[in-house]
């Protein structure tokens, strides 16, 4: 009897500790259908893998971790893709949201001024060192 791709159960396998992975290993590893995965590349702006000298995708970590929380808030929590899209890009977001400028400023300098006083009293004992 015929079962349609989406009921076939793909093994999830554990993921080796590998810099890059292709497609087929990230299908494999992740259940989702390599077609899929580069229809989601077209969804995702985020999720764009690098490709090899041969043109293939090659995929890391970070974006496995990517396709695992797409996966799970596409097919388990039933978000529409313009919706998972949307919730993506405002926790990226949030994550990386700047401090104001006079906080980042004052707490940069302040952070630099010690770092420096940090290197010269070492610097300064390197050299009494030396000079003995």
């Amino acid at each position: 009897m015929y079962k349609p791709a989406s009921a076939k159960k793909k093994q999830k396998l554990p993921l080796p500790d590998k810099l890059f992975y292709k497609i087929g290993e990230v299908s494999q590893r992740t259940g989702v259908e390599s077609y899929v995965l580069r229809y989601w590349e077209t969804e995702f702006p985020f999720l764009k893998p690098r490709k090899n000298k041969s043109g293939q995708r090659v995929y890391v970590k970070k974006d496995l971790d990517l396709i695992l929380q797409l996966k799970k808030m596409l097919y388990q929590d039933r978000y529409t893709i313009e919706g998972a899209r949307k919730k993506l890009s405002e926790g990226s977001l949030r994550v990386s949201e700047p401090l104001p400028a006079s906080d980042a400023d004052n707490s940069n300098s302040q952070s630099s001024v010690k770092a420096i006083e940090l290197v010269k009293k070492r610097l300064r004992k390197m050299l009494t060192q030396l000079t003995s």
